[in-house]
């Protein structure tokens, strides 16, 4: 039997385990430390601190919300990360649609 494979189970899976994802968004390849995953207007989205973005670290650290099929060539990595102080689990802009979220 094989896993789960796609968009879906590699950002759940990442939030679980607390490892970033590669992306292409934008044009440009973005490194992301996703930490909740929720619906919105029916269709996935991920709110992710941006690790990097072109290889650069941005200049403050946020968490940015991605339309999951905006995000090209998605792809698990093996870089951990420690869940960001900026992440409010209350934010509003995802409070009650969350389907995962990652744990202290």
């Amino acid at each position: 039997m094989t896993a789960p494979s796609g968009p879906a189970p590699t950002l759940f899976e990442a939030i679980v385990r607390k490892r970033c994802v590669a992306a292409t968004y934008n044009r440009g390849e973005v490194v992301l430390a996703p930490h909740a995953a929720f619906m919105r207007h029916g269709e996935l989205h991920i709110a992710a601190v941006t690790v990097t973005r072109d290889g650069n670290p941005p200049r403050e650290e946020k968490v940015g919300i991605f339309k999951v099929d905006g995000l090209g060539d998605l792809r698990a990595m093996d870089r951990d990360f420690a869940v960001s102080p900026v992440f409010d689990r209350g934010d509003e802009r995802f409070a009650g649609e969350i389907l995962l979220q990652v744990e202290d």
